[in-house]
């Protein structure tokens, strides 16, 4: 949060010093930029934010979700989850729009869709409760998808980050096993933190191959 609220600052430190958004010029999802080889672009567009108000509803769902995620992945296999949901939603949106576009929500799609699977994954463990909240998160998902489908609005970015963080989450997840005292991360060692890893580097070529071959078509 305090990365993307820091480089939002200096977006709008651009603006009053040369009259155009610089940050965003340089860094937000542009096509053409692309395929000339500035991959960055895959990545950077999830610290980029287009208005207060786009900045202020990614970030206060980040604050919703980041924190309950964190404390079963760790922060380092978290922050390869937001990475890997911001990388796959900025290539799914190369792949299928034309448009620019910029903004944390293909991350937050993703940490939205890895939520939704460990409460699956886990459903016998928590009982009733994660039934109730996976079908919020369906609901949530669904609302704003369709949402989404207004102009301006990079659904396709949304898929991409929703379909990224949830097999991220799938493959590279943390479980959770019952011992004598209750709840505890099974396999707590390095072998988790290399499936992650080998898991977000799956993900990434294949996203980075799909996105060059269809870009290179469209």
């Amino acid at each position: 949060m305090a990365i993307t609220i820091g480089v939002y600052l200096l977006q709008v430190l651009s603006k009053s010093i040369y009259g155009a958004d610089v940050v965003a010029l340089l860094g937000m999802k542009n096509n053409a930029a692309i395929m000339a080889g500035e991959w960055w672009r895959l990545f950077t567009p999830m610290l980029l934010h287009g208005s207060i108000f786009h900045i202020g509803f990614n970030m206060y769902a980040l604050y919703v979700l980041g924190p309950g995620l964190e404390r079963f992945y760790g922060g380092w296999r978290f922050l390869l989850l937001y990475i890997v949901s911001g990388f796959t939603g900025n290539v799914m949106s190369f792949m299928l729009s034309p448009y620019n576009s910029l903004g944390a929500s293909t991350a937050i799609f993703g940490l939205l869709g890895a939520q939704g699977v460990f409460l699956y994954l886990h459903r016998d463990l928590f009982g009733d409760a994660a039934k109730r909240s996976l079908a919020n998160i369906v609901f949530i998902a669904a609302v704003n998808l369709f949402i989404g489908l207004s102009p301006g609005i990079d659904n396709w970015g949304h898929v991409g980050g929703l379909i990224g963080g949830t097999a991220f989450a799938w493959f590279g997840g943390p479980k959770l096993g019952v011992r004598d005292e209750g709840f505890a991360l099974v396999l707590e060692n390095v072998r988790p933190a290399l499936i992650s890893l080998l898991t977000a580097v799956v993900i990434m070529i294949a996203f980075l191959g799909a996105g060059m071959t269809f870009g290179g078509a469209g």
